[in-house]
């Protein structure tokens, strides 16, 4: 392998901003924000959706954003 080329590839949690959850995993990603986890302080990267909070993987589905959707669908495509 070539030395020099490749990103740095580090430890890095990823957090669930709706529920809350991490996950610990590794990623080329940079980020400002830290997050101590474990005792050992880690580079943090926030998302909205993860397996933990999407509808497919939980089961249940979300109401506010169903029927935002739905409304933008009929105001879109069933003018009259």
């Amino acid at each position: 392998m070539r030395e020099n080329i490749h990103p740095e590839y580090n430890e890095v949690i990823f957090q669930d901003s709706t529920t809350d959850t991490v996950f610990l995993t590794r990623s080329t990603i940079k980020t400002n924000q830290t997050m101590e986890y474990n005792g050992k302080t880690y580079p943090v990267v926030k998302l909205e959706v993860t397996s933990a909070s999407h509808s497919y993987y939980t089961g249940k589905k979300s109401a506010v954003l169903a029927t935002g959707q739905v409304e933008k669908f009929n105001k879109r495509f069933l003018k009259k």
